[in-house]
C-alpha cells in the first residue's frame, strides 16, 4: 500500500536520517525540521528499532526543538510511536516542543497525553506551560501548519459558508416529512451522531438522520465487513430501516452535515471523513488524507460510492484530490455529485 501511496508524491529523498544519541538506559531521537511523509515513516522506523533492540532503552526523549512543521503523517508516526513505546514498558517524552508542534498536539488534544520538558531544568511539565498560547478559536491561525493550499483558502471557505446556508435551508423544508417517516417507521432518535476524525485528526461529531436500527452500534459486530481495509460496510446491513435505505439512495441522511460544514469541521468537497478506530490502523503514510478538511462528497463519493470495497482505493481516491485541488476542481465535484443524486444506483448502501 505504501508504493501506492507514496507514488502520488513528487520527487524526493526516499531515506532520511535522524539523529540518535543513547546515555545510560535512554535514547534521545532529534527530529528534523519538518515531519512530513518521508520523515514521518524515518521517525516511525527510529523509534521501533530502539523498542525492539535487546536491550531496549527504558526511556526515549523525541526532541522537537528544531521541528517548525508537523502534518498529520508526523502526527500519526508520534501516536504511533508512543503506542509501541507503552506496549515495551518504555516511557516515552517530548522535549523542547516547538510553538508549530504544539499548536498541533493542542489541536488534536494530544497535549494532555503526552508528558513534555524542557532542556533547561529537565523537569516534566504541563503542555500549556511549554507555549503560552490560547485554546480552540482563540488561538492564532498562523500557528497551524498548512498542510494543503486548500486549507488556507478563504474563497473555498466562503463557498462552503454559502453552499451550507442553502444546504440548511433545504434541510429545513425537508425536516418534517423526513422526521415523520423516521418515526413511523422505527421510533427512536431522530439524528444519529459518530465521532470522526477531520483535518490533522481533529475530532468532532458528525451528524445525520438516523438510518439504522436505534441499537444499531450494539449489532455492528454480528453484521459482515464486505470491505477491505480499515473501514465497515456492507451493501446489504440488516441494521438499516427501510426509510433509511430510501435516505441513503437519495444521500437524503446526510442533509444535516450541512451543520458540519457551517461550523468549519468539514467542506463541501473533500475526502472522506474516517472514524477514530479506523485511524488507529493506518500506516503514516496513510495520514496524509487528513491533510484536507473532510467534505460531504468528493473524489471517494463520484467515482465508485458505494461500489469502491478496497480502502487502498479510498486512499488513492482521497490523494487524487489532494493532488488535482482548485476551486475548479472543487465545483466540478459538486456538480457532478448533483447529477448522481439522479443515478438510481449510486446511491450509499
Amino acid at each position: 500500500m505504501a508504493t501506492k501511496v507514496q507514488s502520488f508524491m513528487t520527487s524526493q529523498p526516499t531515506e532520511v536520517n535522524l539523529l540518535v544519541t543513547s546515555l545510560n538506559e535512554t535514547a534521545i531521537v532529534q527530529v528534523s525540521s519538518r515531519l512530513s511523509v518521508l520523515e514521518a515513516v524515518s521517525f516511525k522506523q527510529t523509534c521501533q528499532d530502539l523498542t525492539q533492540a535487546n536491550p531496549h532503552p527504558k526511556k526515549i526523549i523525541i526532541d522537537f526543538q528544531q521541528t517548525i512543521f508537523m502534518d498529520s503523517s508526523g502526527l500519526g508516526a508520534l501516536v504511533s510511536n508512543y503506542k509501541t513505546a507503552q506496549e515495551k514498558g518504555i516511557t516515552l517524552i517530548l522535549r523542547d516542543v516547538s510553538p508549530q508542534v504544539m499548536a498541533v498536539l493542542n489541536l488534536t488534544g494530544l497535549d494532555q497525553i503526552f508528558p513534555m520538558e524542557s532542556s533547561g531544568d529537565q523537569t516534566l511539565i504541563e503542555a500549556e506551560n511549554v507555549i503560552e498560547a490560547p485554546k480552540s478559536g482563540s488561538r492564532k491561525l498562523e500557528q497551524l501548519p498548512t498542510t494543503h493550499p486548500s486549507v488556507a483558502s478563504w474563497m473555498k471557505r466562503f463557498i462552503d459558508i454559502v453552499g451550507s446556508l442553502v444546504g440548511l435551508m433545504i434541510t429545513g423544508v425537508l425536516f418534517i416529512p423526513i422526521v415523520v417517516a423516521i418515526k413511523i417507521d422505527d421510533p427512536g432518535s431522530i439524528f444519529f451522531s459518530q465521532t470522526r476524525c477531520g483535518w490533522m485528526g481533529k475530532r468532532f461529531k458528525i451528524w445525520k438522520f438516523r438510518s439504522m436500527c436505534v441499537d444499531a452500534e450494539a449489532k455492528k459486530a454480528l453484521v459482515k465487513n464486505q470491505v477491505h481495509g480499515a473501514f465497515f460496510k456492507n451493501a446489504n446491513d440488516p441494521r438499516i430501516t427501510k426509510v433509511g435505505r430510501f435516505l441513503r439512495r437519495t444521500s437524503l441522511d446526510e442533509l444535516p452535515q450541512f451543520w458540519n460544514v457551517l461550523k468549519g469541521d468539514m467542506s463541501l468537497v473533500g475526502t472522506r471523513p474516517p472514524t477514530p478506530d479506523e485511524v488507529e490502523r493506518y500506516e503514516v503514510p496513510e495520514w496524509q488524507r487528513l491533510d484536507v478538511k473532510p467534505g460531504m462528497t468528493g473524489e471517494w463519493q463520484v467515482n465508485g460510492r458505494s461500489t469502491v470495497r478496497s480502502f487502498e482505493d479510498v486512499i488513492r481516491l482521497d490523494l487524487q484530490y489532494q493532488k488535482n485541488w482548485s476551486l475548479l476542481y472543487d465545483l466540478k465535484l459538486i456538480f457532478k455529485t448533483v447529477a448522481i443524486l439522479f443515478n438510481r444506483k449510486s446511491g450509499a448502501v
